[in-house]
């Protein structure tokens, strides 16, 4: 078989790089073993400004305007709704983070967003003494729907299996991979890169999420709540919770410390009481100095990377699909802060 790329992963960077295959009528197979499922557990938030600081995302504004409509032709192709704006609301616990949040309203990359108004708290559930700072023009991707619904549509590229690094064979003018030959591969398989002989010495970082959903006829929110953690309405009563950040444990499985750790946050949150529904857990890919990592090999011209989009994979992973791909195909200069090569 004589094709354009061999993709592997069928995450966020992986369906967002073969958009660009596709729109440009490049012939592809994917290898999916779904091994990594942070993409699908993620809250899929996007949203321009880090409410830790109240400070501008890096580069969201070019994100967004690329992102938003990607998600909509997504939407007309697989004919179903991955988009939704909902606001978000940040409790205040001091009168000093109300201070930091008036300061960021005059950023002129943060004033579309953030409104000056805050409201009083008069929902006897949240724990918000100082009041609530809403986000707006934000809200999240669905991305169950969307990993479920793109992986029928291109069913017939898709290898559901495990991709075995050591029987790829790189030459400078092909790839060879059992019995598949292709111009081009690209490594999209999240923090899998840890076994992978090509890239596995960039450094990238296993950030382990755990999330929880509840249920509570209580709280009765339409927004997203942020406090200690984010409170994400996903039905009548029905709120997904998260998340945690664990460095030290390797798995996708949910643990009792991970519950118990947004258990006790949760206090910090709300007061009414609810039921625990469901838990699940994603290892984020992310790197030290909180930028991407895509590019070429450095010995390797026909061997790619797409990598590292960490907690904000729905806003990175359309502009950098279209970065990595012109950079292929055009020879466009990727930018330095997020190539990989600024770390050889």
């Amino acid at each position: 078989m004589k094709i354009d790329y061999i993709v592997v992963g069928l995450g966020l960077a992986g369906i967002a790089f073969i958009e660009q295959l596709k729109q440009h009528n490049k012939t592809f197979i994917v290898f999916e073993d779904n091994s990594q499922n942070s993409s699908k557990v993620a809250g899929g938030m996007f949203n321009p400004v880090i409410l830790k600081r109240f400070t501008p995302v890096w580069q969201a504004t070019e994100q967004l305007k690329i992102a938003i409509p990607f998600y909509k032709k997504l939407e007309q192709k697989l004919n179903c709704t991955l988009i939704r704006y909902i606001d978000i609301k940040k409790s205040f616990k001091t009168i000093e983070e109300q201070n930091n949040w008036y300061f960021a309203c005059d950023h002129p990359k943060l004033k579309n967003y953030l409104s000056k108004d805050i409201q009083e708290n008069t929902n006897s559930c949240i724990i918000a003494p100082n009041g609530l700072g809403k986000v707006t023009n934000v809200g999240n991707i669905n991305t169950k729907i969307l990993l479920d619904n793109y992986k029928k549509e291109i069913s017939d590229f898709v290898i559901e299996e495990k991709f075995i690094h050591s029987k790829l064979q790189v030459a400078s003018d092909k790839i060879q991979y059992k019995y598949i030959n292709a111009k081009h591969i690209v490594f999209c398989e999240g923090y899998g890169i840890k076994q992978n002989p090509f890239f596995k010495n960039l450094p990238l970082k296993e950030a382990k999420g755990e999330l929880l959903e509840i249920k509570t006829g209580n709280l009765k929110i339409d927004f997203i709540l942020k406090s200690s953690v984010f409170i994400m309405p996903l039905s009548t009563d029905t709120y997904k919770v998260g998340a945690t950040f664990n460095w030290k444990d390797k798995t996708n499985l949910p643990t009792e410390n991970g519950r118990q750790e947004l258990i006790d946050k949760l206090k910090k949150t709300i007061t009414c009481d609810y039921k625990i529904t469901n838990q699940v857990a994603g290892i984020r890919p992310t790197v030290k100095d909180r930028r991407p990592l895509i590019g070429t090999h450095k010995t390797h011209k026909n061997v790619h990377l797409l990598n590292g989009l960490g907690t904000r994979g729905v806003m990175l992973a359309p502009i950098l699909s279209k970065k990595l791909f012109q950079a292929i195909e055009n020879n466009k200069e990727i930018e330095k802060e997020i190539n990989l090569n600024r770390f050889y």
